[in-house]
């Protein structure tokens, strides 16, 4: 079977930038080359890669299996490419990153301290925030955002990893009260939520080919700011919780708490690196992207 990379960079640019227009816009291509491209590309492979409205798109199911796995090769070349030019020219100075506090010292910080480790002349100064900083305007070099990246006018953006979140309880919980079968069982349980400036996040799943989510919350006397007091709580046995795979993974593997629902579809959100949208991106940052990028998604599975 001859494999093809024609219009890979296309599609992807699509997914991360939510549009035909703004995947146009970064690609410098027209709205119309972007969409001949990805219609190119869905009579090769056989299969529609997104549901389109006159007002939105989203990936279908084959789209969101493709999307990983582009994605995925698209790492592995710029790597190649940056084993390359390493290679050939030595890397230094300062790299500046701005990353969330939690996911930030959990996931980001060992493989750039690792990163800085391999290259004695690269000086690392990472900053663990949870507001959005101003690139630019804050002098970071590099931001890596969950989720919601805010306004990227004038800044590049590139998907690193795909983060997925699960409900998980105690044994002993577990052991008393059951583990739920199904989304509706969720109601007679309690639950630990997250809340942040009075605001309760809801539990999400996938519920359809369409990427329609449904959304849920639990009953709940518990409520924290804090995703690792949350996890905490779950494994004294307080109730149910709806966390991220990376931070109850070690958890989870020593048997102190246990992934329920299992059967269902997981909610899934992106990792994003941006920095700023210059013509000649300096090879720290770009080695610090690439590295991310191949570690990083090892992180999101339990």
């Amino acid at each position: 079977m001859n494999v093809s990379l024609s219009g890979v960079d296309v599609f992807v640019a699509a997914v991360e930038c939510g549009s035909f227009s703004a995947a146009a816009d970064r690609l410098r291509l027209t709205r119309s080359a972007v969409a001949k491209a990805i219609a190119r590309l869905e009579a090769r492979l056989e299969v529609r890669l997104f549901h389109r409205t006159t007002r939105s798109q989203s990936l279908t199911e084959d789209g969101q299996v493709y999307y990983e796995r582009c994605v995925r090769a698209l790492e592995e070349l710029r790597a190649g490419e940056t084993a390359l030019e390493s290679g050939r020219r030595e890397v230094s100075g300062r790299l500046r990153v701005s990353a969330p506090v939690l996911f930030g010292r959990w996931c980001v910080a060992p493989v750039l301290a690792q990163l800085a480790a391999d290259h004695p002349k690269l000086e690392l100064d990472l900053s663990f925030t949870d507001r959005l900083v101003d690139i630019v305007e804050d002098g970071f070099d590099l931001a890596i955002r969950n989720g919601d990246i805010g306004s990227g006018a004038g800044l590049m953006t590139r998907t690193i990893s795909l983060q997925r979140m699960t409900v998980c309880g105690s044994p002993n919980y577990i052991s008393m009260h059951g583990a739920p079968e199904t989304v509706d069982d969720l109601v007679a349980h309690q639950a630990v939520l997250y809340g942040r400036t009075g605001r309760i996040r809801t539990w999400q799943f996938p519920t359809g080919p369409g990427g329609q989510l449904r959304e849920v919350t639990p009953p709940s006397r518990l409520r924290f700011d804090d995703l690792e007091a949350i996890a905490d709580a779950v494994e004294a046995g307080h109730g149910l919780a709806w966390l991220p795979c990376w931070l109850i993974r070690d958890r989870v593997r020593a048997g102190r708490l246990v992934p329920l629902l299992d059967d269902l579809p997981r909610f899934v959100f992106r990792t994003y690196a941006l920095w700023p949208d210059t013509p000649h991106l300096p090879l720290r940052a770009r080695l610090a992207i690439n590295a991310l990028a191949a570690a990083l998604p090892g992180s999101a599975e339990l």
